[in-house]
């Protein structure tokens, strides 16, 4: 029966106590003074800090209301220490009673943190290949991270930033789990890209000087993309003449691999599956219009080649030529023949820069 009496009258001491303090009055014109006046505290650290009495202050009732620690007085001053904070939410209260039975209170403002167990980075609902010029949700998930409003998230697509994200839930001292999101838009220069995440505590002026981080590991992304054309595109008109070579190149490149189709080949020649259709040497039979059809999974592009091809026309040049100098020849000999007295020989008829003259004859 006595201890509980003694419990009892404990616990009234306490209440008490708590209802003293609890009635501080935090606007007194003469107060106590914390050093530091903030603490940020690393989740498990030792940490201290020290309450002075103002000089005009009475000492006889001066103290620091805590819940976890020790305290030491000396003097007019209090030490306030905790070899490991634990605690996530305590607020300690340094205070002095006034003559007039008042009681004059200052908070130290502690602000504990925690640095996450894990940050991930993912796409909302997506799995497998991304596809080009499409939009998408890059999510960065942050666990058991205190406090969570002072959690800054960025984005980065390899060593490009992205964007930063706040968190939008409410100011939690204990450690809280949430998921930052950002959207996107695919190109096919992202195939391959590698994306992540960082988290990091923006503490301030009072927070360790380089910011805790933590960043997630990378997401080594792959982009399927229709067929685009890699080889300059053809002129509306391609003119060769007959026996010229010819080549048609409708490399394109594309994710998955593109397949190519020719359509529209002359009667005989094989089908072919290649990106470069080439013939050896073209004839009249070779004219009109190629098709060349680049698929993949995502899609399909054509392109279009028209093709002319004009007579070879050397041989009858030359033809006409020997025929046109056969009968020049002929008729300089003919005229020749008729007009020349005497045996000549046929060399001499082309010599016309020499003079040739006729050797009378004498009548006997």
């Amino acid at each position: 029966m006595f201890s509980r009496y003694v419990l009892v009258i404990v616990s009234l001491v306490d209440l008490l106590s708590d209802f003293r303090v609890s009635c501080c009055d935090y606007n007194c014109a003469n107060r106590t003074v914390f050093s530091p006046s903030r603490l940020v505290v690393r989740h498990g650290d030792p940490t201290s800090a020290t309450c002075s009495l103002c000089p005009s202050c009475p000492d006889d009732i001066f103290d620091v209301e805590k819940s976890v620690g020790s305290n030491v007085k000396n003097g007019r001053t209090i030490t306030w220490t905790v070899e490991k904070m634990m605690e996530w939410k305590t607020t300690p209260k340094c205070f002095y009673t006034t003559k007039t039975n008042i009681q004059c209170c200052t908070r130290l403002n502690i602000t504990l943190y925690k640095t996450p167990d894990l940050v991930s980075v993912s796409f909302l609902n997506h799995t497998g290949p991304l596809f080009e010029s499409r939009n998408y949700t890059l999510q960065c998930e942050v666990k058991n991270v205190a406090p969570i409003s002072s959690v800054h998230v960025t984005f980065f697509r390899g060593q490009t930033e992205l964007g930063q994200k706040r968190p939008l839930s409410k100011p939690q001292e204990k450690p809280l789990t949430e998921v930052f999101s950002l959207s996107i838009s695919t190109t096919k220069e992202d195939d391959g890209a590698q994306y992540w995440c960082q988290a990091k505590l923006e503490l301030g002026p009072d927070g360790p000087q380089t910011p805790p981080m933590v960043a997630s590991q990378n997401v080594t992304t792959t982009v399927h993309y229709k067929p685009q054309l890699l080889a300059p595109s053809p002129p509306d008109l391609i003119t060769l003449t007959q026996g010229d070579p010819l080549e048609l190149n409708c490399t394109a490149v594309g994710n998955p691999s593109p397949s190519y189709t020719w359509t529209s080949l002359p009667d005989g020649f094989p089908p072919s599956n290649s990106s470069v259709l080439t013939i050896q040497s073209v004839d009249s039979g070779h004219e009109g219009q190629y098709t060349c059809s680049i698929s993949n999974d995502v899609g399909t592009n054509t392109v279009m080649f028209r093709v002319a091809v004009k007579p070879f026309i050397l041989p009858y040049i030359i033809v006409a030529a020997v025929v046109f100098i056969a009968c020049v020849i002929g008729v300089v000999f003919y005229f020749y023949k008729q007009g020349r007295m005497g045996n000549y020989n046929l060399k001499d008829v082309f010599r016309f820069h020499k003079q040739h003259e006729a050797v009378p004859t004498v009548e006997l």
